[in-house]
């Protein structure tokens, strides 16, 4: 992002600039900085996978869907050892092994193609001897790849799978995940010539909607919204102690639907807005924290999402716009748990009210209003029953368009940003289309080997081992199931993380009852959540990098800020009622099960910040805690003990402030 108009400043930062810290911290690696022919080469071929995509939308292959994903990851693969280093640091430019891998991927991943497409199909089951060398050759790419923008963890989880799957008829049979085992041949057929393994569901989201909304982002991007959207925060709110951190919050949602990383968006948004929390005297760990909590919750909002958002869809068989709805209260619980907690931040630690220079908001709507305008139109679109895919493609010619309009005198400036926006989009893209490729190994061997149904009935059995009351049951499997894919999105991508997450623990929660929609979402959000979870954390150490902050104290006031998103989707799970927070139920019900979940969230704010009115003492915060789970069980006794808990807790603190007055 270009550097602020207005930005205010205290004392000089020597730091690196905000793209490199993005990229040091985000859960992909830094890609090269290509120059010469490397950067045109990858631009060009990146154009052509744009216009590969769009054709795909109006003008789809007549030989199906699956001969569209080989060309696509035929032609991106090669495009990932060209922009990604093996190594996190060294040369830009791509070196001879570079080009050579990138050669071979690409001869590779066109195989099925180029030794014609429907022979090929003919053989599964039986594959040739040639078939088998490319379908290897294709795996270990992809596992390099996503090496390359992911890091080791993801590519050693493959594999451990694919060991799993040759030898697991050597396990003993008493085991419940002993299976007849499967040979290397009928593993590369499953991978290569299967519909769950490279081309399964998570290629298929990656290549029909996944970078289309990039590409609308960075069109988006490239037609100044990311700037409009940060001039309109500041100017929605008058000089206050907290306007500088409401501002944070506001801008961080709006530039999520720009940027599409929760990390990208916290430090584009820490290099705008931390000066001014600077000068409000915010201290850097609360700042830093404020800043990665803003960051990531724009990718857990609608109209765009995360990534993972699209392959809930498409595994649920539902449309995109029903997971928008399911999206909305939650979205709303989660600012609102923020804007509590930095409320009670602004106050506690004496924030100064700063003076920003800023334009009229109404003046600022009038000219720049019609960014809001492309997001409006993905949602209604996905309302007349309009697919994704084609709607995000309308938007992204609204956005293009009304750019046009506001740079008339420069057509040609506005084309040449346009066509760059769309290679810009695809190169963006590149690491979630590895993680998607790769996600097929585990997918496709946990389909073929059955392992999934045994690792969720083994844990719904530690569940039941410890208590035989099903309501015990089903809170200790949700609690497991919330640690578990925690833990698990500490290694992996958020993308792979929900994948693996569905697949080894959806069954489980499915087998106690849980409907779809509530154990996809709960999957979802914790799976999101895994970015601000210590010890890694990744958004909250890339914000602290930019205030300068102790790394554990920004993840610890990141933590505090995000409390009330990790309690909530439990809520989904535990009671019936809980569908309602997802706006499964009638309005009556959504409207009461909505204000009990705000108490708790708030109950959850005065718990992490100690403020209500004024400092609150520890044991009037420790009584605040049952109040927030109880609330959080949305059914009439627990909430009649939370509210008795809550109620007694603010007269409690009520009558010590009184006294010390």
């Amino acid at each position: 992002m270009t550097p602020y108009r207005w930005r205010v400043t205290t004392e000089p930062v020597d730091r690196d600039s905000p793209a490199e810290i993005a990229a040091e911290h985000d859960e992909e690696r830094p890609a090269r900085k290509l120059s010469g022919v490397p950067d045109r080469v990858v631009y060009f071929v990146a154009l052509a996978v744009a216009v590969l995509v769009l054709k795909q939308v109006f003008f789809p292959f007549a030989k199906g869907n699956q001969f569209y994903l080989v060309l696509f990851l035929g032609v991106t693969l090669p495009l990932v050892f060209l922009c990604y280093r093996p190594r996190l640091r060294g040369r830009d430019d791509p070196g001879r092994t570079d080009w050579v891998l990138a050669v071979v991927a690409l001869a590779a991943g066109l195989y099925p193609v180029l030794v014609g497409y429907d022979g090929f199909l003919d053989r599964q089951g039986i594959l040739s001897p040639l078939d088998i060398v490319a379908g290897a050759l294709l795996l270990v790419l992809i596992l390099e790849a996503t090496r390359r923008t992911t890091g080791l963890v993801l590519p050693i989880v493959c594999l451990l799978f694919l060991a799993y799957a040759y030898y697991g008829g050597f396990l003993p049979q008493s085991w419940g995940i002993a299976h007849a085992g499967v040979d290397f041949s009928q593993i590369v057929n499953a991978l290569f010539n299967d519909a769950s393994g490279f081309y399964g569901t998570p290629l298929d989201v990656a290549a029909s909607y996944i970078v289309l909304f990039t590409l609308y982002g960075a069109v988006l991007n490239a037609s100044g919204a990311g700037k409009f959207f940060v001039d309109i925060s500041f100017a929605a709110f008058r000089r206050s102690r907290t306007a500088p951190g409401r501002t944070t919050v506001l801008s961080g949602f709006l530039l999520g639907t720009v940027s599409g990383s929760g990390t990208a968006t916290a430090v584009s948004l820490g290099s705008i807005t931390w000066p001014i929390l600077q000068k409000a005297r915010y201290p850097k760990e609360n700042a830093g924290g404020l800043l990665a909590a803003s960051g990531i919750g724009a990718i857990l909002s609608p109209p765009t999402l995360g990534a993972a958002a699209f392959i809930i869809a498409e595994y649920l068989q539902t449309s995109y716009l029903k997971v928008l709805v399911w999206a909305t209260v939650p979205t709303l619980l989660y600012y609102l748990g923020i804007v509590f907690a930095m409320e009670a931040d602004a106050r506690r630690f004496k924030a100064e009210a700063v003076d920003v220079p800023h334009e009229d908001p109404w003046k600022l709507l009038r000219r720049g209003g019609y960014h809001f305008l492309s997001l409006a139109i993905i949602v209604v679109f996905l309302a007349l029953d309009i697919p994704p895919f084609a709607a995000v493609v309308y938007a992204t010619g609204v956005a293009a368009l009304f750019a046009l309009l506001a740079r008339r005198h420069d057509v040609r400036g506005w084309a040449k940003d346009m066509v760059d926006a769309l290679s810009a989009g695809v190169r963006g893209a590149l690491p979630v289309i590895a993680v998607c490729a790769a996600a097929g190994v585990i997918t496709s061997t946990i389909t073929k080997t059955g392992l999934g149904l045994e690792l969720a009935d083994a844990l719904v059995e530690l569940a039941g081992a410890l208590t035989d009351n099903g309501t015990l049951i089903l809170i200790l499997t949700v609690l497991l199931s919330a640690i578990a894919v925690g833990v698990l999105g500490l290694a992996v991508p958020v993308t792979a993380s929900f994948i693996i997450a569905w697949v080894v623990i959806g069954p489980a929660l499915e087998t106690l009852g849980v409907a779809d929609a509530e154990r996809a979402m709960f999957i979802f959000y914790y799976a999101v959540l895994s970015e601000v979870t210590p010890p890694t954390a990744l958004a909250a150490v890339a914000s602290a990098a930019i205030t300068g902050g102790s790394v554990l104290g920004t993840m610890w006031q990141c933590w505090k800020y995000t409390l009330p998103a990790f309690l909530v989707p439990i809520a989904f799970v535990l009671t019936d009622n809980g569908a309602a927070l997802l706006l499964e139920s009638d309005v009556l019900t959504v409207l009461w099960v909505t204000a009990v979940s705000a108490l708790a969230v708030a109950a959850l704010a005065v718990v992490t910040g100690g403020w209500l009115f004024g400092p609150v003492s520890l044991p009037v915060r420790l009584l605040f805690v049952p109040a927030a789970l109880c609330l959080l069980y949305l059914e009439p006794v627990p909430i009649a003990i939370g509210a008795a808990c809550g109620a007694a807790a603010v007269g409690t603190h009520a009558v010590i402030k009184r006294r010390t007055a």
